[in-house]
């Protein structure tokens, strides 16, 4: 102990001391009593002896109780209180400061404190208002329990698992019970001084838990009752966004909850509730069903709005230009919001004149701010059609005067297809070649067998149809269909040359000239029908013959051996009547035709 201490003390039982007599103190002893045990109080008539007796039995205190006092001195670190005691006793003067160190005790003020000591080694009585502070309190929250009381508490800090509250003394208060739904930021209930409720209690431990959730969930069957009794379906309510999902919101609406689906938040989109709402958020929302018998609620917050549809015959008209943002975007088009609630649909075949768009994305992308033209408006399925190319000036329309029907055109092969080649023209049109206007004569099985990629192609302009979009060409028409005035070019019997470009199991096929072949069937070659094409001519053979029908419609020519045989025969017979001098018969010269023909096939 300092010498400041043991003087302070010293001084305090000096003053208790000298009323009853004279006193000596020293700094081992403490007190040292010489009275005059005889004298007699000269204004009460009573000795000392018997006052000092009197004053020991007058109060019989023991260590560990709480008593009350009255202060008596405050200087240096003690406050000195009288308990009734025969001395006086010492409390460290910090247990009568407050958190900013402001002393709160002066002389003459009566406290309750608790007996430590009744004498220490010095020979001096230990008190304490800390100590006597917290038995009141124990007893006050035992009496609480008991009766199962609220207790009201200052939450102080944060520790493990919860926080810690003053009631008194520490209490504990578990992250669980603090409400009823799970808290993430402990910090915001620092400092705040709230209502508990004693769970488990053990003064012997020192061990109190309290709960805030018991009380909370008690008052919301309270308010569940409440509003259970007045909710009806059409009603506006207010309420408390209590938790939120990926498909909406459950809002508390005072004691129960009912779910506002995230369809029901909003007249435009929107991708998740959290865009709308955080937890906490009061809203005003209307009860769009109640079941009584499974208690559940479903809410809507857009019903409490105006429907933009509503004014949409208003303020849009077929033909105006609109701005609005990409908010989504799908294979068949994108939509775009004009205004919160109201969207349109550019749909992929409405985005360019000319560029074949395969997915909308090649375009537009969502959060792009675009400008496009009313197509159509349905107000009753709530759709507008909007159009991205409308806004510009449209290439077929001008095709025609820049490419007219009949005009030569030139460009690049840009594509090849089972049915034809497409032409790059510029201005961002395609022609198509399609592979009939290929060729007058050639048998084009696939247009590969003709064009590549890249290749450099002249054509004519066969057709335009703004309708379907279609620019037809013509690579054949270049040149003189050679099926043209056919009938006046040959007749039918009239004798051909031509060499066979061709041979089939059913004849055998004659060019006569150039894109021009006629067909002599297996039938027409010999007499002899056990001979077959192969057995009488080869690639690369002349052949005379006989044209023996024309059908310009069908494009086909046919041809005869048999037939020019007997027309020359005929032709001989007539000879040799004008001419007995012929030796060689008809029938020998075409013997000897044929049998050179098989001859060269050997």
């Amino acid at each position: 102990m300092t010498n400041t201490q043991t003087n302070e003390r010293q001084k305090a039982a000096n003053k208790w001391l000298s009323e009853f007599a004279d006193v000596t103190v020293d700094a081992n002893d403490l007190v040292t009593l010489d009275a005059k045990e005889t004298e007699v109080d000269s204004e009460s008539g009573v000795s000392f002896e018997e006052i000092f007796e009197k004053s020991q039995s007058a109060s019989q205190v023991h260590e560990g109780e709480v008593v009350n006092g009255a202060v008596i001195a405050v200087s240096g670190d003690f406050v000195t209180v009288d308990i009734g005691y025969k001395m006086e006793g010492l409390v460290p003067i910090v247990e009568f400061k407050d958190a900013e160190g402001n002393l709160s005790v002066k002389a003459g003020d009566h406290v309750v404190v608790y007996l430590e000591k009744m004498e220490n080694e010095h020979g001096v009585m230990i008190l304490s208002r800390n100590k006597a502070e917290i038995i009141k309190a124990w007893d006050s929250i035992a009496e609480a329990c008991e009766r199962d009381e609220i207790i009201a508490g200052f939450v102080t800090r944060k520790v493990k698992g919860g926080l810690e509250v003053d009631i008194g003394v520490k209490a504990f208060l578990p992250g669980s019970q603090i409400d009823i739904r799970p808290v993430r930021n402990l910090d915001k209930y620092l400092g705040k001084k709230l209502n508990f409720k004693v769970i488990k209690f053990n003064k012997k431990r020192g061990n109190i838990v309290l709960s805030r959730k018991a009380l909370l969930l008690k008052e919301r069957e309270k308010l569940r009752e409440e509003t259970l009794e007045q909710l009806a379906e059409g009603m506006v309510v207010q309420g408390v966004v209590k938790n939120i999902t990926d498909y909406g919101a459950f809002i508390d609406l005072g004691g129960m909850d009912g779910l506002l689906h995230i369809t029901d938040m909003s007249w435009g989109r929107i991708k998740h509730p959290s865009e709308l709402f955080q937890v906490g958020d009061e809203v005003t929302v209307k009860v769009l069903k109640y079941d009584k018998d499974k208690e559940r609620v479903s809410l809507g917050l857009k019903q409490v709005q105006d429907n933009p549809w509503d004014k949409v015959p208003d303020r849009y008209h077929v033909g105006d230009k609109v701005s609005g943002k990409v908010v989504s975007i799908k294979d068949y088009g994108a939509f775009v919001e004009l205004e919160d609630g109201v969207e349109g649909l550019i749909h992929v075949s409405e985005m360019s004149w000319t560029n074949k768009v395969k997915h909308p994305s090649k375009v537009l992308n969502p959060g792009d701010s675009v400008d496009c033209q009313v197509l159509d408006i349905d107000t009753k399925n709530r759709r507008i059609s909007l159009g991205l190319k409308q806004l510009e000036s449209n290439p077929w329309d001008l095709l025609e005067q820049k490419f007219p029907i009949g005009s030569t055109v030139e460009g690049e092969v840009k594509n090849v297809t089972d049915f034809g080649v497409f032409i790059d023209i510029g201005e961002g049109i395609d022609g198509l070649i399609h592979v009939s206007d290929i060729s007058w004569t050639k048998k084009i099985t696939h247009p590969s067998e003709a064009f590549n990629k890249g290749d450099k192609v002249r054509a004519i302009v066969l057709s335009i149809d703004k309708e379907t979009e279609k620019f037809s060409l013509g690579i054949k028409q270049l040149e003189r269909d050679p099926w043209e005035n056919i009938k006046s070019r040959y007749k039918i019997g009239q004798a051909v040359e031509g060499k066979v470009n061709k041979l089939a199991d059913f004849g055998v096929f004659i060019e006569i000239e150039e894109g021009l072949e006629g067909l002599i069937h297996i039938s027409e070659i010999a007499n002899d029908s056990s001979e077959k094409p192969t057995d009488v001519a080869k690639l690369g053979d002349v052949i005379r013959t006989e044209i023996i029908s024309i059908d310009p419609r069908e494009r086909k020519i046919g041809l005869s051996v048999k037939a020019l045989a007997k027309s020359e025969e005929r032709a001989n017979i007539e000879a040799y009547s004008g001419n007995q001098s012929t030796s060689n018969t008809l029938g020998d010269i075409l013997g000897s035709k044929l049998k050179n023909l098989k001859g060269d096939k050997e």
